[in-house]
């Protein structure tokens, strides 16, 4: 089953890019298997639905919806696609849910993606961070060294108590350069699922992807070329990940003392037009459980 939460782990709208992706691969978006109550998880104030105001009356509510689909690959493979907005609360109730989930049908692996803004640049590979609550499972090296306190997360916590219930769960992250972060970023989307078929050994057409990607990385190109001063930001990156590169190559320390790394107020100020730029088209630029179809 492959988990994706829209919220606080999708910097570059990736996860919710490459969820969207999925559906749109099966005819019909595939069939909805499970549904979670939405009410019971969703903090509206925080994160109010989108609705539209007709003329004189309002109509076509978007209400958030947290569902698991039943999903095919490009073999035919089935698989269950989980996604939807992250609760904002009752996260321990979610995670006996999606429990439920699992053991009614026979889940053998739960995969989750999610992205985070990191200072890298566009122009280097996606980096991806494994992780996993089974070492087994484990397919790729950690670029992070000893232990880091972060913010936690519905997924984060999803994947430490299916460890505990015996349920093998791994997951991937990928890094988005910070100032694409509020940008759909359709080339990360494309590297976490190119991680996806791999641990679920699926088999995605990502064309679709590949080619929003480019048409991004074009548009990204065009602006840089007509702001010199966002483009020395870039490259700034650049020489900070070469440097963190060979870095690692040599097995010495990540820091490069000659390199300094631009503050995030610094690059934040550079690209506020970047994404302004981007944005504008004539720019350069009960219980919580789930209601389960039973078959």
């Amino acid at each position: 089953m492959v988990v994706v939460l829209d919220g606080f782990l999708d910097a570059g709208n990736a996860g919710a890019l490459a969820a969207q992706h999925l559906i749109d691969l099966n005819d019909g978006g595939g069939r909805v298997v499970a549904t979670f109550d939405v009410d019971q998880f969703h903090d509206y104030r925080a994160r109010r639905p989108a609705m539209s105001f007709v003329r004189d009356h309002y109509e076509a509510y978007d209400a958030p919806r947290l569902v698991v689909r039943l999903l095919q690959d490009s073999g035919e493979t089935p698989y269950l696609l989980l996604s939807g907005p992250e609760p904002d609360n009752r996260w321990e109730a979610f995670a006996r849910a999606v429990r439920d989930v699992v053991e009614r049908f026979g889940v053998s692996r739960v995969v989750s993606v999610g992205s985070v803004p990191m200072a890298v640049p566009h122009t280097r590979p996606i980096a991806i961070t494994h992780h996993a609550n089974n070492p087994a499972l484990i397919s790729g090296d950690s670029p992070w060294r000893g232990e880091l306190r972060i913010p936690s997360s519905a997924q984060a916590l999803l994947e430490v108590r299916l460890g505990e219930w015996g349920h093998d769960a791994q997951g991937f992250v990928a890094h988005i350069p910070h100032y694409l972060a509020q940008l759909d970023y359709p080339k990360a989307s494309g590297a976490l699922l190119e991680n996806v078929e791999k641990a679920g050994r699926l088999t995605i057409d990502l064309s679709g992807l590949a080619a929003e990607a480019e048409d991004r990385e074009v548009e990204i190109a065009r602006y840089l070329a007509a702001n010199d001063e966002v483009e020395e930001v870039v490259q700034a990156l650049e020489r900070q990940y070469d440097a963190f590169e060979r870095a690692e190559e040599n097995g010495s320390s990540l820091l490069a003392d000659d390199q300094p790394l631009p503050t995030g107020e610094e690059i934040g100020q550079q690209f506020e037009q970047f994404l302004a730029g981007l944005d504008d088209p004539d720019s350069a630029g009960g219980s919580g459980s789930p209601d389960i179809d039973r078959p």
